[in-house]
């Protein structure tokens, strides 16, 4: 703990009981310096402020050293701010928006309206609800920064924290979804590519997770997170985070599936930490099965055989034989390596945002 000074006094009235303890005058220590006598006047007076060079002449002066003086007069405007109400309140606003932003990127979050408050103390209050913790002094009680992830050898960020608590607070605006029904997601799982072969399949997702009694929710990724999705329950609620990563609609269906596979595994239950899946992790473990048990939803039926050259005719035929949308096909093929990512095939592939930014528009 720090020692605050009960006092301090003006480098000037030490400058000037030194003189007097030596019985010089201001025209003599004038003289000495080689400086008028108006600029040890104002030195005493605390008129104008030591400099480096005028500390360096006094110290020579008085057989001291230069830091001597430039310490003295440090101390005493530190001591001196410390005194003003309004200083310590600016300084301790200062320290606020540091610790804010230790713990969560705030010009993010102002920006997407996740934190709406004016001033410092409107700030904190938000976050510290948003994060689910007592006091900034504390941790995050959403997470305790322990939740499970493709990369366990790594905590979580704080930006990482922060978008997990931003999909809790979307979540809970949303009209309560009907009991968790895990038999019924099993059944919704392998409808899912289908169902979103067209615009508004796509954007009417989550009326048929709630129905099975999942709350499925976005929140755009922040920058700099490297998250996927996220799985967790929310009371007795689970919880299928996207963020759109990725943008292209083949490659956040499959996210969705991913995240499907990790509930109806049992790889999150009530009452555990969430599970966070990262930008491409890692195929390990729960990982590798949710990718597999995911992929097993993606067509309804085998595939036929392929050809030597992929055209956009067989896709489109493809596609329509199997009820899903040529650019999920062009994404799974791109996914097995069979054709580049950069093809002219995937030119104006749509992009996902605007169908995730649907679902919480009404």
């Amino acid at each position: 703990m720090t020692n605050k000074l009960a006092e301090a006094f003006p480098a000037g009235e030490l400058l000037a009981d030194e003189l007097a303890a030596r019985q010089w005058t201001q025209t003599e220590f004038a003289e000495i310096l080689g400086r008028p006598v108006q600029f040890v006047s104002e030195i005493v007076q605390g008129k104008k402020e030591i400099t480096r060079e005028s500390a360096a002449q006094i110290g020579a002066a008085l057989g001291t050293s230069a830091e001597l003086w430039l310490n003295l007069q440090d101390t005493y405007f530190l001591w001196k701010q410390d005194q003003d109400p309004k200083a310590k309140q600016g300084l301790h606003e200062v320290a606020t928006r540091a610790r804010l932003n230790d713990l969560a990127p705030m010009a993010v979050l102002r920006k997407r309206g996740f934190i709406k408050g004016s001033t410092v103390n409107e700030q904190a209050t938000e976050l510290v609800e948003l994060l689910g913790m007592k006091n900034l002094d504390g941790t995050p009680g959403l997470l305790s920064l322990a939740a499970r992830r493709s990369n366990a050898d790594a905590g979580l960020t704080s930006t990482q924290v922060a978008w997990v608590a931003c999909t809790k607070k979307v979540a809970s605006a949303l009209a309560k979804p009907s009991p968790y029904k895990p038999d019924k997601l099993r059944e919704l799982a392998p409808k899912i590519t289908q169902l979103t072969r067209g615009e508004k399949g796509f954007t009417e997702l989550p009326s048929h997770f709630a129905k099975v009694g999942v709350c499925l929710v976005y929140v755009d990724a922040f920058p700099g997170s490297k998250i996927s999705g996220a799985t967790y329950f929310d009371g007795k609620v689970p919880v299928i985070a996207l963020s759109g990563h990725g943008r292209r609609l083949d490659k956040v269906i499959f996210t969705l599936l991913h995240e499907v596979a990790h509930l109806v595994a049992g790889d999150v239950k009530e009452g555990q930490q969430p599970l966070i899946d990262e930008n491409d992790h890692d195929t390990v473990g729960d990982e590798d099965k949710a990718d597999e048990l995911a992929g097993t939803w993606v067509f309804p039926k085998p595939l036929p055989e392929f050809p030597e050259r992929f055209t956009a005719t067989w896709i489109n035929d493809v596609a329509n034989s199997q009820g899903v949308s040529a650019w999920l096909l062009l994404g799974h093929l791109q996914y097995q390596r069979l054709v580049p990512w950069r093809t002219m095939l995937a030119k104006g592939s749509p992009q996902a945002t605007p169908y995730l930014e649907a679902w919480h528009s009404a």
